[in-house]
């Protein structure tokens, strides 16, 4: 099936992006030539696409973004995630215009092609939006050929190729290569991002594939901050003689990350002292060492507009979310809470145990992008490291 896109009516297209079903979406490529399969979600984010782009936790997917105007403001180093885009491409309904952003350092396309991700514009976001949404994140090949010449056949067959995430341990392949000391706290008007110099808690971070502002922001919470690969073992962390431990966000299948990384938090586990504060594939990490499991979710959450209610104070949150997979609530063990669900669908947001300052949400509270309703929780990190409990006063 063809999704005619009348954009380009009198146009070659440029860029074609075919779904393992048959469907095909043609548009106007920009940044990098090539093809590139992944998995298709889309994002609701009104804001914030270059933090998306490098944001770990999309590693291997394509983000269908579903607002509009995607490369106003166009890109600056300040505003990377990490250190390059970490997302296979991009969809949008609107070809990227000139930035109009005193911050703007490059245009959007050009970024693109430099980091070597492809771009897919005059597309249907709405109707490939609902397809999602009714029949799951489908597999993809997304092709950019300035010349339109395009084999659909073997784009197709690339989709259904694809390997998926079920099953893919990502958290390898964005993680970092050693450890690193981190001491920039969150950007501020209008010095920019400043270094913390006073002492902090020591933090073991463990990076799964983790963002600077989820850094950033535990360092503004008062935090010494040393990062560990996402292999480190519960020896390499507890040498460091933390009194925090961090779990990052990352991508993947949290089942074939736990492998290795279940076993390392159940040995930090056994320090009944050391609080333990994981965020998103942390989250969940720290959810399977405690004995629950994890499933694959139709479409995911993907946005920055997903309220979220706390169930011990009954205060309702706006959040960021950026995952596939999500903690089965049913299989929560004896001893561990559930604090948080998604007033979306009712899946699990957040977990604690209960007498122990151990607790993780599965949304992202550093905010970026969105809004900034959860930045409390990294408060509650520093007030657990300087009291050994899990909350504060509300």
């Amino acid at each position: 099936m063809i999704a005619k896109n009348p954009n380009i009516a009198n146009e070659k297209p440029t860029a074609c992006l075919a779904l393992a079903d048959g469907t095909i979406f043609y548009g106007k490529g920009f940044g990098a030539p090539g093809i590139t399969t992944a998995e298709l979600c889309f994002n609701t984010a009104m804001t914030g696409y270059q933090e998306i782009m490098t944001d770990p936790s999309y590693a291997g997917q394509v983000v269908t973004f579903t607002f509009p105007h995607i490369g106003n403001v166009g890109v600056n180093p300040e505003d990377d995630e990490t250190a390059d885009p970490v997302a296979e491409g991009m969809v949008v309904k609107w070809d990227p215009t000139e930035p109009s952003n005193w911050r703007a350092a490059e245009t959007l396309t050009a970024w693109l092609a430099r980091r070597g991700r492809i771009g897919i514009g005059g597309v249907d976001t709405r109707r490939l939006t609902r397809a999602i949404r009714q029949q799951g994140a489908p597999h993809v090949a997304l092709a950019h050929d300035p010349d339109g010449n395009f084999d659909i056949q073997a784009l197709i067959a690339a989709a259904r190729g694809f390997a998926g995430l079920v099953g893919r341990d990502l958290a390898k392949q964005v993680t970092c290569a050693q450890s690193y000391r981190w001491d920039q706290k969150r950007w501020a008007w209008p010095q920019g991002y400043e270094a913390r110099t006073a002492p902090g808690y020591r933090v073991v971070a463990v990076d799964y594939g983790a963002k600077r502002n989820i850094l950033r922001s535990l360092v503004s919470a008062g935090c010494d901050v040393t990062v560990l690969p996402a292999t480190a073992t519960a020896e390499d962390i507890l040498a460091l003689d933390p009194q925090g431990v961090f779990l990052s966000n990352g991508p993947g299948d949290p089942a074939a990350t736990g492998a290795y990384a279940v076993p390392a938090i159940q040995g930090v586990l056994e320090r009944a002292d050391i609080p333990v504060f994981g965020i998103c594939l942390g989250h969940q990490m720290l959810a399977l060492a405690l004995g629950a499991q994890t499933v694959k979710m139709n479409h995911g959450h993907h946005g920055a507009n997903h309220p979220v209610k706390d169930l011990e104070t009954g205060k309702v949150e706006i959040t960021s979310m950026n995952h596939g997979f999500t903690v089965d609530a049913q299989s929560l063990p004896e001893g561990v809470t559930e604090t948080h669900v998604s007033l979306f669908d009712g899946s699990n947001c957040g977990i604690r145990l209960a007498d122990r300052p151990v607790f993780g949400v599965q949304y992202h509270p550093e905010a970026s992008p969105g809004p900034q309703d959860s930045q409390y929780l990294f408060e509650r990190f520093a007030e657990a490291m300087r009291t050994g409990r899990t909350t504060v006063s509300a």
